[in-house]
């Protein structure tokens, strides 16, 4: 999806550790890796919590993203872990998050395990 601004964008290209909340409950965000793909946004899951943040968002069907001091509403959608997308988001979190201490763990989210555990945000 294409509707996302510019600035965001870059944020994220920029910075390894964005902020979500998800739903109108929640009064905290939570900071997570997010990687795009062109103008596609997409996080996974690292303890693959059925009560975390990822299901959270998928029951309450968006929440918020915040970068800096701006807050973006969101929608999101669930990626089959079938679909070939995929391979490129390991690939992307392998590319960006190469810091040395983040290096053991962008190899172990990029894992096929992870596919499941994938969704794509989608500016509102």
């Amino acid at each position: 999806m294409e509707n996302f601004p510019s600035e965001f964008l870059q944020f994220l290209d920029e910075n390894t550790l964005v902020e979500i909340k998800s739903g109108n409950h929640r009064t905290k965000f939570t900071e997570i890796w997010m990687i795009r793909i062109g103008k596609r946004v997409f996080a996974r899951s690292w303890n693959k919590n059925v009560k975390g943040w990822m299901n959270d968002f998928l029951i309450n069907n968006g929440g918020q993203i915040k970068y800096g001091e701006k807050v973006l509403n969101v929608t999101v959608k669930k990626i089959d872990k079938t679909d070939k997308i995929n391979e490129d988001i390991s690939n992307a979190y392998l590319n960006k998050y190469t810091q040395e201490y983040n290096i053991e763990y962008a190899k172990r989210i990029s894992q096929i395990d992870y596919f499941d555990f994938t969704i794509e945000f989608i500016g509102l």
